[in-house]
């Protein structure tokens, strides 16, 4: 059985909210499990993906779990015909993904090497990797504009100093009579 995310009008109702509620952020993700699972043992352990309830058919149906695109790919592959309306669910996939992406590079043209930042809580694992390339290159950007800027107030300041002390004023002058 599929994911409850992974229905037509699921994907349907998480584009809507992509596009119309969250239109500066992104959608936000499912909860994570408050209370640690036990072992054989009787050891404590958080779960994980693809074993969260976030993953299975316990998950909420108007979230993505960290891991959407991966999981819904994999099980359109493998089960596409064990899923309702399989053409519908990869067409709202890759509309999705887009206005997803679209967010990502629309949140780091804000950046300016200030120290601001951008929010990006929801978004899952894939589009992380997908993005790392261009986040990556912006900020190596930033980071030269920020190394040439900081150059060249250290430039100005050893002009200012220079000028200061070799100006020709009369507090030169005084200076020079006391050493």
């Amino acid at each position: 059985m599929p994911p409850p995310w992974l229905h037509p009008e699921s994907l349907e109702e998480i584009l809507e909210l992509e596009t119309k509620h969250f239109q500066d952020s992104f959608s936000p993700p499912p909860p994570l499990p408050t209370t640690k699972q036990v072992d054989c043992d009787g050891k404590g352990f958080h779960t994980s993906t693809p074993f969260a309830e976030q993953c299975t058919v316990n998950a909420v149906s108007n979230a993505l779990p960290y891991h959407w695109l991966e999981m819904s790919e994999m099980l359109l592959d493998t089960a596409g015909d064990d899923l309702v309306e399989p053409d519908t669910l990869r067409r709202l996939l890759r509309d999705i993904r887009e206005v997803r992406l679209a967010k990502m590079r629309k949140g780091v043209e804000v950046l300016t090497g200030e120290g601001e930042g951008v929010r990006l809580d929801g978004v899952g694992a894939m589009e992380v990797s997908e993005s790392r390339g261009f986040i990556t290159g912006v900020m190596n950007g930033l980071r030269k504009i920020g190394a040439s800027r900081e150059q060249a107030r250290q430039e100005r300041e050893e002009e200012e100093r220079e000028n200061g002390r070799y100006g020709g004023g009369a507090d030169d002058d005084e200076d020079e009579d006391m050493t």
